[in-house]
């Protein structure tokens, strides 16, 4: 590519990019944050000064890392799309200072009296949401200015780059520009398609591109790519513009993956070749889960006799149900949780999907799920060994059988143990249909591929905002 497209593209970020502007932000309000509280506390203080001594003496070393329980905190905002909304921006700026708070009242009413400072983690928690919220709107203003948004052209006008363009154009803002297509069919040429104009042939790739200063193309063919289009995309490769596929696109903007748009040997080469986890993984997984599922029990101790009593009165017995889900390998096991629906909600004897207003749940159920108490129990199948703390949800045998026909690698989700939640609970609300199931099942594949400690912590921390938003699943 010539001087002046390299200079053009220079300031167009990529997600990882931008993921990468907004932690170093974050951090810097956090810092921020931390010199801020440190001084107030330093000045309310026997000390009456901001002094080295002070530092030294008076603050213990955990207080120096709130600025990465922050960071941590503000993980859902990591999203590049929500970090471009400021309505989203703001609502999770709050949810974290509020587990922040909630997380150190815990702490502090726990531990000996006047062994934990009150000011300075006050202080702490209203300076770093300021310095973010504002950090956040400079972000905002500046970076999604469309100077910052990529330059784009797809290769393939058909069905999987129609539903790449589709996605796309959902997502406020747009990730980058899409300038236009490439395509070989000639009754396409100089047309427009999903309002974006066909621009010419694969042979034309290069100096098309190069024309309209294009910095990464997105090949949405899902067949063999002929001679003269692969060498066209390997000059443009070679000319410094980025190459991907619409799969790698999908996965990298949606975090989910086309299901109806892979290859036959997609699941060989994700699941086999690309998203082996190594031993640690799996011992610190379960390690964490025995630790969450003792955890989760007390809580479940905690809340037992108040649910019991309210299911009680609202719609009488039993309080728990059971009800047989596919685990691991498709191996039958017996799930246990609150009743939140009427008794016999099935007496019929067809399977029905769980709806968002659905007329079988009581009141009491609706509460339930909203707050995901009614899932507090499922913490003894996590000790058992049945599920775990994160993955895709568990689904009933004649569901999977239907859904397996039905979509594409659906049998996939059982090649790790279900979740109590899930990277496809918390993106999504409930599967009514097959059309719903799909979108799921793309998360859930998503997660089986990705899977890693950080993910699930990330996981842990979004199903926690939405307990505290009453945002059930």
């Amino acid at each position: 590519m010539n001087g002046r497209s390299q200079k053009k593209n220079q300031w167009r970020l990529r997600p990882q990019e931008r993921i990468t502007i907004l932690l170093l932000g974050d951090l810097l309000a956090g810092i921020l944050a931390l010199l801020v509280s440190l001084y107030y506390w330093s000045r309310g203080d026997e000390w009456l000064t901001f002094s080295w001594e002070f530092l030294r003496t008076r603050p213990d070393f955990w207080f120096f890392l709130l600025p990465l329980l922050w960071i941590i905190l503000l993980i859902e905002l990591y999203d590049v799309h929500r970090a471009a909304r400021w309505k989203e921006t703001l609502q999770w700026v709050l949810i974290a200072g509020l587990i922040c708070l909630g997380i150190y009242l815990l702490v502090y009413f726990t531990s000996a009296p006047k062994s934990l400072p009150r000011r300075g983690v006050a202080i702490y928690i209203i300076a770093a949401m300021f310095f973010t919220t504002l950090w956040r709107l400079i972000y905002i203003r500046i970076f999604t200015a469309r100077a910052f948004l990529r330059k784009v052209v797809i290769i393939g006008a058909g069905n999987a780059g129609q539903t790449l363009l589709s996605m796309l154009q959902k997502l406020k803002p747009m990730p980058f520009e899409v300038v236009g297509w490439i395509d070989d069919a000639p009754e396409k040429v100089n047309t427009s398609i999903m309002g974006v104009p066909v621009l010419g042939p694969g042979s034309q790739l290069l100096p098309i591109s190069k024309d309209n200063d294009i910095a990464e193309v997105i090949v949405a063919i899902t067949g063999d790519l002929n001679g003269e289009l692969f060498q066209a995309i390997l000059d443009a490769r070679e000319s410094g513009i980025d190459v991907t596929t619409m799969p790698a696109i999908y996965e990298e903007l949606l975090s989910r993956v086309p299901v109806f748009h892979l290859q036959s040997d997609w699941l060989v080469r994700s699941f086999i070749d690309q998203a082996q986890t190594n031993g640690f993984y799996d011992f610190a997984k379960r390690l964490f889960d025995i630790l969450g599922g003792i955890i989760g029990l007390v809580f479940t101790a905690i809340f037992y006799p108040f649910t019991a009593l309210a299911i009680l009165l609202d719609s009488g017995r039993p309080i728990l149900y059971r009800q047989v889900r596919l685990g691991k390998g498709g191996q039958p096991y017996s799930i246990i949780k609150f009743r939140t629906m009427v008794q016999d909600s099935e007496k019929d004897g067809k399977l029905r999907f769980t709806e968002t207003n659905d007329e079988r749940i009581t009141k009491v159920g609706k509460f339930l799920r909203k707050s995901h108490i009614d899932e507090f129990p499922q913490f003894v199948n996590v000790l058992l060994g049945q599920m775990s703390l994160v993955g895709p949800r568990s689904e009933r045998p004649g569901f999977v059988n239907d859904l397996q026909k039905k979509l594409p690698f659906y049998r996939a989700r059982l090649l790790v143990k279900p979740g109590i939640t899930g990277w496809a609970q918390v993106n999504f609300g409930y599967a009514g249909d097959v059309e719903t199931s799909a979108v799921k099942l793309e998360y859930d594949l998503y997660y089986i591929k990705h899977r890693n400690l950080l993910l699930d912590f990330m996981i842990l921390v979004k199903t926690l905002g939405s307990v505290i938003k009453l945002k059930g699943f």
